[in-house]
Protein backbone atom coordinates (compact mmCIF):
# COMPACT_ATOMS: atom_id res chain seq x y z
CA UNK A 1 0.00 0.00 0.00
CA UNK A 2 0.93 3.54 -0.46
CA UNK A 3 0.36 6.18 1.51
CA UNK A 4 1.45 9.95 1.25
CA UNK A 5 1.34 10.28 4.96
CA UNK A 6 3.34 6.88 5.75
CA UNK A 7 5.47 8.34 8.46
CA UNK A 8 3.71 11.37 9.62
CA UNK A 9 0.32 10.44 10.71
CA UNK A 10 0.30 8.35 13.81
CA UNK A 11 -2.44 5.98 12.95
CA UNK A 12 -0.20 3.52 10.72
CA UNK A 13 2.57 2.42 13.39
CA UNK A 14 4.37 0.00 11.24
CA UNK A 15 4.22 2.09 8.24
CA UNK A 16 8.14 1.23 7.13
CA UNK A 17 6.83 -2.63 6.44
CA UNK A 18 5.18 -3.85 3.53
CA UNK A 19 1.52 -5.70 3.69
CA UNK A 20 3.58 -9.10 4.08
CA UNK A 21 6.56 -7.91 6.19
CA UNK A 22 3.91 -6.03 8.57
CA UNK A 23 2.07 -9.05 9.27
CA UNK A 24 4.83 -11.46 9.38
CA UNK A 25 5.99 -9.48 11.98
CA UNK A 26 3.28 -9.30 14.41
CA UNK A 27 2.24 -13.12 14.31
CA UNK A 28 5.32 -14.18 14.53
CA UNK A 29 5.89 -11.63 17.97
CA UNK A 30 2.42 -13.45 19.45
CA UNK A 31 3.43 -16.75 19.19
CA UNK A 32 6.46 -15.93 20.77
CA UNK A 33 4.87 -14.34 23.11
CA UNK A 34 2.36 -16.95 24.01
CA UNK A 35 4.10 -20.09 23.24
CA UNK A 36 1.99 -21.07 20.39
CA UNK A 37 3.53 -23.16 17.14
CA UNK A 38 1.05 -22.75 15.35
CA UNK A 39 -1.30 -20.49 13.75
CA UNK A 40 -4.03 -19.92 11.67
CA UNK A 41 -3.77 -16.41 10.00
CA UNK A 42 -6.72 -14.18 8.83
CA UNK A 43 -5.67 -11.53 6.45
CA UNK A 44 -6.68 -8.30 5.76
CA UNK A 45 -7.55 -6.49 2.57
CA UNK A 46 -3.79 -4.50 2.12
CA UNK A 47 -6.01 -1.19 1.70
CA UNK A 48 -9.44 0.27 1.82
CA UNK A 49 -10.07 -1.87 4.63
CA UNK A 50 -11.59 0.14 7.76
CA UNK A 51 -14.68 0.99 8.14
CA UNK A 52 -14.47 2.85 10.72
CA UNK A 53 -12.58 6.37 11.31
CA UNK A 54 -12.25 9.54 13.15
CA UNK A 55 -10.58 12.38 11.82
CA UNK A 56 -10.00 15.68 13.60
CA UNK A 57 -10.97 19.17 11.70
CA UNK A 58 -8.59 21.64 10.69
CA UNK A 59 -9.98 25.33 10.01
CA UNK A 60 -7.47 27.35 7.65
CA UNK A 61 -9.14 30.86 9.23
CA UNK A 62 -7.24 32.82 6.46
CA UNK A 63 -8.05 30.76 3.24
CA UNK A 64 -11.50 29.98 4.66
CA UNK A 65 -10.61 26.58 4.04
CA UNK A 66 -10.97 22.86 6.40
CA UNK A 67 -8.86 20.04 6.10
CA UNK A 68 -8.84 16.64 7.99
CA UNK A 69 -6.37 16.02 10.29
CA UNK A 70 -4.86 13.45 12.14
CA UNK A 71 -2.32 13.10 14.98
CA UNK A 72 0.97 13.06 14.47
CA UNK A 73 4.03 10.94 15.74
CA UNK A 74 5.31 13.77 17.91
CA UNK A 75 3.40 14.39 20.61
CA UNK A 76 0.70 17.06 20.27
CA UNK A 77 1.02 17.08 16.82
CA UNK A 78 -1.68 17.34 14.18
CA UNK A 79 -0.84 16.62 10.58
CA UNK A 80 -3.39 17.76 7.62
CA UNK A 81 -4.31 15.30 5.10
CA UNK A 82 -6.69 14.96 2.00
CA UNK A 83 -7.00 11.49 1.81
CA UNK A 84 -6.47 7.71 3.98
CA UNK A 85 -5.66 4.83 1.93
CA UNK A 86 -6.80 2.90 4.95
CA UNK A 87 -10.53 3.27 4.98
CA UNK A 88 -12.90 1.39 3.59
CA UNK A 89 -14.16 2.57 -0.31
CA UNK A 90 -17.21 4.71 0.69
CA UNK A 91 -15.65 6.40 2.92
CA UNK A 92 -12.97 7.40 1.09
CA UNK A 93 -14.68 8.49 -1.71
CA UNK A 94 -16.77 10.83 0.36
CA UNK A 95 -14.30 12.39 2.47
CA UNK A 96 -13.69 15.26 -0.16
CA UNK A 97 -17.46 15.88 -0.99
CA UNK A 98 -17.96 15.80 2.22
CA UNK A 99 -15.55 18.70 3.29
CA UNK A 100 -15.84 20.66 0.03
CA UNK A 101 -19.87 21.04 0.59
CA UNK A 102 -19.19 21.59 4.68
CA UNK A 103 -16.30 24.16 3.59
CA UNK A 104 -19.41 26.29 1.45
CA UNK A 105 -21.74 26.41 4.84
CA UNK A 106 -21.20 28.65 7.67
CA UNK A 107 -23.84 27.14 9.72
CA UNK A 108 -22.10 23.89 9.07
CA UNK A 109 -18.52 24.90 8.90
CA UNK A 110 -18.41 27.25 12.12
CA UNK A 111 -16.50 25.58 15.02
CA UNK A 112 -16.80 22.39 13.21
CA UNK A 113 -14.48 19.88 15.56
CA UNK A 114 -14.76 16.08 14.10
CA UNK A 115 -15.75 13.70 11.98
CA UNK A 116 -16.18 9.98 12.73
CA UNK A 117 -17.29 7.40 9.68
CA UNK A 118 -19.19 4.05 10.19
CA UNK A 119 -19.56 2.06 6.78
CA UNK A 120 -20.62 -1.16 5.98
CA UNK A 121 -20.44 -3.94 2.95
CA UNK A 122 -23.39 -2.65 1.73
CA UNK A 123 -22.14 0.55 0.79
CA UNK A 124 -24.27 2.62 3.28
CA UNK A 125 -22.67 5.50 5.24
CA UNK A 126 -23.18 7.54 8.47
CA UNK A 127 -21.13 10.63 9.07
CA UNK A 128 -20.78 12.12 12.41
CA UNK A 129 -20.25 15.76 12.56
CA UNK A 130 -19.22 16.93 16.27
CA UNK A 131 -18.96 20.57 17.13
CA UNK A 132 -17.42 23.11 19.49
CA UNK A 133 -20.70 24.88 19.37
CA UNK A 134 -24.54 24.31 20.40
CA UNK A 135 -26.18 22.72 17.38
CA UNK A 136 -29.70 23.69 16.96
CA UNK A 137 -32.93 23.40 14.37
CA UNK A 138 -31.22 25.84 12.09
CA UNK A 139 -28.33 23.82 11.71
CA UNK A 140 -30.77 20.27 11.51
CA UNK A 141 -31.98 22.47 8.66
CA UNK A 142 -28.50 22.93 6.85
CA UNK A 143 -27.89 19.10 7.42
CA UNK A 144 -30.79 17.87 5.95
CA UNK A 145 -29.99 19.63 2.91
CA UNK A 146 -26.10 18.20 3.18
CA UNK A 147 -27.39 14.65 3.76
CA UNK A 148 -29.70 14.59 0.67
CA UNK A 149 -27.26 16.05 -1.68
CA UNK A 150 -24.61 14.02 -0.93
CA UNK A 151 -26.55 11.04 0.05
CA UNK A 152 -25.45 9.83 3.53
CA UNK A 153 -26.32 9.09 6.59
CA UNK A 154 -25.63 12.05 9.39
CA UNK A 155 -25.74 12.97 12.71
CA UNK A 156 -24.77 16.14 14.62
CA UNK A 157 -22.99 15.81 18.08
CA UNK A 158 -22.19 19.17 20.55
CA UNK A 159 -21.87 18.75 24.39
CA UNK A 160 -24.95 17.25 25.58
CA UNK A 161 -26.99 17.55 22.57
CA UNK A 162 -26.98 14.74 19.92
CA UNK A 163 -29.53 15.43 16.51
CA UNK A 164 -30.30 12.44 14.00
CA UNK A 165 -30.60 14.23 10.89
CA UNK A 166 -31.37 10.60 9.02
CA UNK A 167 -31.14 8.01 10.91
CA UNK A 168 -28.41 6.50 13.24
CA UNK A 169 -27.52 3.47 11.56
CA UNK A 170 -26.43 1.65 8.97
CA UNK A 171 -27.42 -1.92 7.89
CA UNK A 172 -25.07 -4.19 7.39
CA UNK A 173 -25.18 -8.20 5.96
CA UNK A 174 -22.48 -10.31 6.44
CA UNK A 175 -22.13 -13.53 4.16
CA UNK A 176 -20.49 -15.99 6.47
CA UNK A 177 -20.06 -19.58 5.36
CA UNK A 178 -23.21 -19.07 2.58
CA UNK A 179 -25.00 -17.55 5.16
CA UNK A 180 -25.74 -14.06 5.50
CA UNK A 181 -26.48 -12.56 8.32
CA UNK A 182 -28.32 -9.05 8.56
CA UNK A 183 -26.97 -6.39 11.40
CA UNK A 184 -27.93 -2.61 12.39
CA UNK A 185 -24.60 -0.81 12.96
CA UNK A 186 -25.43 2.30 15.38
CA UNK A 187 -23.03 5.12 15.92
CA UNK A 188 -22.70 4.72 19.56
CA UNK A 189 -22.29 1.10 19.07
CA UNK A 190 -18.56 -0.83 19.13
CA UNK A 191 -18.21 -2.62 16.05
CA UNK A 192 -15.24 -4.32 14.66
CA UNK A 193 -13.58 -1.75 12.52
CA UNK A 194 -12.33 -4.16 9.48
CA UNK A 195 -15.24 -5.70 7.83
CA UNK A 196 -13.41 -8.16 5.71
CA UNK A 197 -11.52 -9.83 8.63
CA UNK A 198 -15.28 -9.96 11.21
CA UNK A 199 -16.37 -12.58 8.26
CA UNK A 200 -13.75 -14.26 8.34
CA UNK A 201 -13.29 -14.37 12.11
CA UNK A 202 -16.62 -15.55 12.69
CA UNK A 203 -16.21 -18.17 10.04
CA UNK A 204 -13.46 -19.65 12.19
CA UNK A 205 -14.81 -20.17 14.99
CA UNK A 206 -18.01 -21.48 13.17
CA UNK A 207 -15.20 -23.57 11.76
CA UNK A 208 -14.24 -24.90 15.38
CA UNK A 209 -17.59 -25.42 16.83
CA UNK A 210 -19.06 -28.12 14.77
CA UNK A 211 -22.54 -29.65 16.45
CA UNK A 212 -22.39 -29.41 20.03
CA UNK A 213 -25.43 -31.12 22.10
CA UNK A 214 -25.19 -28.88 24.97
CA UNK A 215 -25.94 -24.48 25.05
CA UNK A 216 -23.61 -21.28 24.50
CA UNK A 217 -22.77 -19.04 27.20
CA UNK A 218 -21.49 -15.81 25.79
CA UNK A 219 -20.19 -12.84 27.70
CA UNK A 220 -19.27 -9.26 26.49
CA UNK A 221 -21.69 -9.95 23.52
CA UNK A 222 -21.90 -6.66 22.43
CA UNK A 223 -24.89 -6.15 18.69
CA UNK A 224 -25.02 -10.15 18.74
CA UNK A 225 -22.27 -10.06 16.01
CA UNK A 226 -20.91 -13.52 17.07
CA UNK A 227 -24.16 -14.59 19.06
CA UNK A 228 -26.31 -15.16 16.24
CA UNK A 229 -23.77 -16.56 13.53
CA UNK A 230 -23.10 -19.10 16.13
CA UNK A 231 -26.88 -19.37 17.35
CA UNK A 232 -27.02 -21.77 14.64
CA UNK A 233 -25.25 -24.18 16.43
CA UNK A 234 -26.24 -24.80 19.27
CA UNK A 235 -30.01 -25.68 21.17
CA UNK A 236 -30.08 -22.65 23.05
CA UNK A 237 -27.83 -19.41 23.81
CA UNK A 238 -27.33 -16.92 26.77
CA UNK A 239 -25.63 -13.92 26.02
CA UNK A 240 -24.99 -10.84 28.40
CA UNK A 241 -23.40 -7.39 27.65
CA UNK A 242 -23.10 -4.69 30.41
CA UNK A 243 -23.94 -1.91 27.68
CA UNK A 244 -27.85 -1.09 27.73
CA UNK A 245 -27.48 0.18 23.73
CA UNK A 246 -26.16 -2.71 22.79
CA UNK A 247 -28.30 -5.46 24.80
CA UNK A 248 -30.92 -3.23 22.33
CA UNK A 249 -29.05 -3.39 19.60
CA UNK A 250 -28.59 -7.27 20.05
CA UNK A 251 -32.30 -8.00 20.91
CA UNK A 252 -32.89 -5.94 17.53
CA UNK A 253 -30.27 -7.58 15.31
CA UNK A 254 -31.90 -11.05 16.83
CA UNK A 255 -35.09 -10.55 15.02
CA UNK A 256 -33.40 -9.21 12.09
CA UNK A 257 -32.40 -12.73 11.57
CA UNK A 258 -36.04 -14.24 12.99
CA UNK A 259 -33.60 -16.37 15.31
CA UNK A 260 -35.46 -17.69 18.57
CA UNK A 261 -32.81 -19.34 20.49
CA UNK A 262 -31.14 -16.54 21.98
CA UNK A 263 -31.82 -14.74 25.62
CA UNK A 264 -29.98 -11.76 25.21
CA UNK A 265 -29.51 -10.12 29.39
CA UNK A 266 -27.92 -6.86 30.59
CA UNK A 267 -25.57 -8.74 32.82
CA UNK A 268 -22.10 -7.97 33.70
CA UNK A 269 -19.42 -11.39 34.34
CA UNK A 270 -19.75 -11.01 37.87
CA UNK A 271 -23.67 -10.21 37.78
CA UNK A 272 -24.03 -13.90 35.95
CA UNK A 273 -21.32 -15.55 37.94
CA UNK A 274 -23.70 -14.31 41.09
CA UNK A 275 -27.18 -15.40 39.10
CA UNK A 276 -25.79 -18.84 38.22
CA UNK A 277 -24.17 -19.80 41.71
CA UNK A 278 -28.17 -18.69 42.83
CA UNK A 279 -26.52 -15.84 45.45
CA UNK A 280 -28.07 -12.81 43.58
CA UNK A 281 -31.51 -12.56 41.35
CA UNK A 282 -31.63 -9.95 38.84
CA UNK A 283 -35.05 -8.55 37.46
CA UNK A 284 -33.69 -8.21 34.23
CA UNK A 285 -33.37 -12.06 33.98
CA UNK A 286 -36.94 -12.19 34.70
CA UNK A 287 -38.40 -14.98 31.76
CA UNK A 288 -34.93 -16.27 31.56
CA UNK A 289 -34.60 -19.97 33.14
CA UNK A 290 -31.24 -20.48 33.92
CA UNK A 291 -31.98 -23.77 35.47
CA UNK A 292 -32.87 -24.97 31.40
CA UNK A 293 -29.27 -24.51 29.87
CA UNK A 294 -26.88 -27.11 29.80
CA UNK A 295 -23.90 -25.27 28.73
CA UNK A 296 -21.06 -27.35 27.29
CA UNK A 297 -19.60 -23.96 25.48
CA UNK A 298 -18.42 -20.29 26.86
CA UNK A 299 -17.37 -17.75 24.37
CA UNK A 300 -15.60 -14.53 25.86
CA UNK A 301 -14.63 -11.49 23.61
CA UNK A 302 -13.41 -8.86 26.38
CA UNK A 303 -11.86 -5.41 25.99
CA UNK A 304 -8.48 -4.86 26.03
CA UNK A 305 -8.08 -5.60 30.04
CA UNK A 306 -8.63 -9.08 29.24
CA UNK A 307 -10.70 -10.99 32.04
CA UNK A 308 -11.06 -10.36 35.89
CA UNK A 309 -9.87 -12.69 38.28
CA UNK A 310 -13.71 -13.29 38.60
CA UNK A 311 -14.36 -14.57 35.37
CA UNK A 312 -11.16 -16.28 34.54
CA UNK A 313 -12.27 -18.59 37.49
CA UNK A 314 -15.44 -19.07 36.16
CA UNK A 315 -14.25 -19.93 33.01
CA UNK A 316 -13.01 -23.12 34.28
CA UNK A 317 -16.06 -25.01 34.66
CA UNK A 318 -17.07 -24.72 31.23
CA UNK A 319 -15.20 -27.98 28.66
CA UNK A 320 -14.71 -26.00 26.37
CA UNK A 321 -13.73 -22.20 25.79
CA UNK A 322 -13.29 -19.58 22.45
CA UNK A 323 -11.41 -16.64 23.86
CA UNK A 324 -11.37 -13.81 21.21
CA UNK A 325 -8.56 -11.01 22.38
CA UNK A 326 -7.85 -7.91 21.09
CA UNK A 327 -4.44 -7.51 23.62
CA UNK A 328 -1.82 -10.68 23.24
CA UNK A 329 -0.43 -9.20 26.77
CA UNK A 330 -3.73 -9.60 28.63
CA UNK A 331 -4.35 -12.92 27.16
CA UNK A 332 -0.99 -14.42 27.79
CA UNK A 333 -1.56 -13.57 31.57
CA UNK A 334 -5.55 -15.11 31.27
CA UNK A 335 -4.10 -18.34 29.48
CA UNK A 336 -1.67 -18.27 32.21
CA UNK A 337 -4.22 -19.04 34.49
CA UNK A 338 -6.74 -21.38 32.01
CA UNK A 339 -3.75 -23.79 31.16
CA UNK A 340 -4.13 -24.90 34.79
CA UNK A 341 -7.13 -27.03 33.09
CA UNK A 342 -7.82 -26.33 29.57
CA UNK A 343 -5.69 -27.38 26.85
CA UNK A 344 -5.28 -25.66 23.21
CA UNK A 345 -6.78 -26.88 20.49
CA UNK A 346 -6.48 -24.27 17.85
CA UNK A 347 -5.19 -20.52 17.59
CA UNK A 348 -5.84 -17.85 15.48
CA UNK A 349 -4.65 -14.21 14.29
CA UNK A 350 -7.21 -11.85 12.94
CA UNK A 351 -5.33 -8.99 11.14
CA UNK A 352 -7.83 -6.40 12.37
CA UNK A 353 -5.35 -3.35 12.48
CA UNK A 354 -3.00 -3.42 9.50
CA UNK A 355 -0.20 -1.65 9.61
CA UNK A 356 -0.36 -1.03 13.64
CA UNK A 357 1.06 -3.46 16.13
CA UNK A 358 -2.23 -4.79 17.45
CA UNK A 359 -3.04 -7.82 16.58
CA UNK A 360 -6.46 -9.95 17.13
CA UNK A 361 -6.34 -13.24 18.19
CA UNK A 362 -8.79 -15.92 18.87
CA UNK A 363 -7.95 -19.42 21.07
CA UNK A 364 -10.02 -22.78 21.26
CA UNK A 365 -9.59 -24.73 24.33
CA UNK A 366 -11.10 -28.11 25.66
CA UNK A 367 -11.04 -28.74 29.21
CA UNK A 368 -8.40 -31.64 29.69
CA UNK A 369 -10.25 -35.21 30.81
Amino acid sequence: MKCDYFGKCGSCTLWEMDYEEQLSHKVEGVKSMLGIDEADIIRSREEHFRNRAEFRIFHDYDRGTLSYAMHGFEKGALVKIDACSIVAPPIAEMMSPLLEAIAKNEMLRQRLYGVEFLSGSSGQLLVTLIYHKKIDAHWEQEAKKLAQTLGIELIGRSRGIKLVVTKEWIDEVLEIAGEAYSFKLYDTGFTQPNSGVNRQMIAWVKAQIGAPEGDLLELYCGHGNFTIPLSRHFPKVLATEISKRSIQSAKENCALNRVDNIAFVRLSAEELTQALAKKRSFKRLAGVDLESYRFSHLLVDPPRAGLDEATRAFAKNFAHLIYISCNPETLLRDLEVLKEVFEVERFACFDQFAYTKHLECGVILKKRV
